[in-house]
């Protein structure tokens, strides 16, 4: 087992993010998982990031607030342990429209040519 204490999860900046505060909880580490990593995104009210795609599938679970993700501009808002999973290269918008904030768990696997650890 690999143990991560929730204190020790470093901040990690997303590219194409604004008003987003990302910890890394698992990943990129040396006993850490092999295939994916893990991430809690804090969502700022008018925060979000897209449009953009990646290379890659990505799962969302919402597990505070409520988020609007929007794909092909058919725009889905997600409530408390919602999830949703985002295909290789679709492009897609998230942005928190509410007034609390929203906080996400984000499942990736690890970039192409990522040799773990």
């Amino acid at each position: 087992m690999h143990l991560k204490r929730y204190e020790d999860a470093k901040p990690y900046d997303a590219v194409n993010h604004h008003g987003v505060v990302g910890l890394r909880l698992q990943g990129f580490e040396p006993s850490g998982p092999k295939n994916q990593w893990v991430g809690l995104s804090h969502i700022l009210p008018g925060g979000g990031a897209g449009p953009d795609s990646t290379p890659f599938e990505k799962i969302y679970v919402v597990i505070e607030g409520e988020l609007t993700v929007i794909i092909d501009g058919v725009e889905t808002v997600m409530h408390r342990f919602d999830s949703c999973t985002i295909a290789p290269n679709e492009v897609r918008q998230i942005v928190n429209r509410s007034n609390d904030p929203c906080s996400i768990i984000v499942c990736i696997p690890y970039p192409p040519g990522y040799q773990h650890g």
